[in-house]
């Protein structure tokens, strides 16, 4: 099913960074627009944003009741992308701590499974999920044994699925690294030296923004002969 003012998305993590790009550019074509995060006064910010006539729900990815409530109130729907996530800190594996792995793990693959699976009764045949995952899982490096653990583990997630919910489709973005909200917990400072780094070493000379990422979810969402696959967004970090 491709991407017309009829289609109906929900997005999990839709009111910043990426999940916010990719709300923009679904309700530009005119789709039936809907977001969520456990923010209200997030998703306020978003709405204002955002083209009219895109909803907004405050809900938890993290609270299974939450979820179900929230697509037991939307009914029939033809896209779900989730794209939610917390703030990234790469931690050397001296620092780690099974509690630490649990939480990491639990809001990028967990719930983004348990979303999944309450979605499935409500998606339309010919719908798709499209999940989130990072080139840290062809890519790791010091610091982010857990980061290429759970983007690994969202590839190989998609690839079974495609198969099991088939004709469903189910696809992955796998971003690089991305000028997004995702990197708060670093300073400002710190935050450019990391994106001009990153830069200097790719061939397109800049890292991406959130738009960029964006098309790659529209374009899967789109694409109706595309499952079980991952769209690379990295601006050639993984040839570089």
């Amino acid at each position: 099913m491709t991407v017309t003012a009829s289609s109906r998305i929900v997005i999990l993590g839709g009111t910043s960074g990426i999940g916010l790009a990719t709300a923009r550019r679904a309700a530009e074509v005119g789709a039936v627009v809907t977001i969520a995060s456990r923010r209200p006064e997030s998703i306020g910010r978003a709405l204002a944003e955002l083209p009219a006539g895109v909803v907004g729900r405050a809900v938890d990815a993290s609270s299974s009741a939450a979820v179900a409530a929230l697509f037991d109130e939307l009914g029939a729907f033809d896209h779900l992308v989730y794209t939610a996530g917390e703030n990234l800190v790469g931690r050397p594996l001296a620092e780690y701590s099974v509690a630490h792995a649990q939480k990491f793990f639990g809001l990028r693959v967990f719930h983004a499974l348990e979303a999944v699976r309450l979605a499935v009764s409500h998606l339309s045949a010919t719908g798709s999920i499209t999940l989130t995952s990072g080139t840290a899982a062809y890519k790791g490096g010091p610091g982010w044994t857990l980061g290429t653990a759970t983007s690994g583990a969202i590839v190989s997630v998609a690839r079974s699925l495609a198969v099991e919910l088939a004709p469903l489709r189910v696809n992955v973005v796998a971003p690089g690294v991305v000028r997004s909200p995702l990197w708060a917990q670093l300073s400002e400072e710190d935050r450019e030296s990391m994106y001009a780094g990153a830069a200097a070493t790719l061939p397109v000379g800049r890292v991406a923004e959130p738009d960029d990422v964006a098309k790659a979810f529209l374009a899967l969402m789109d694409q109706d002969h595309v499952t079980g696959t991952v769209a690379v967004v990295d601006g050639g970090a993984l040839v570089a």
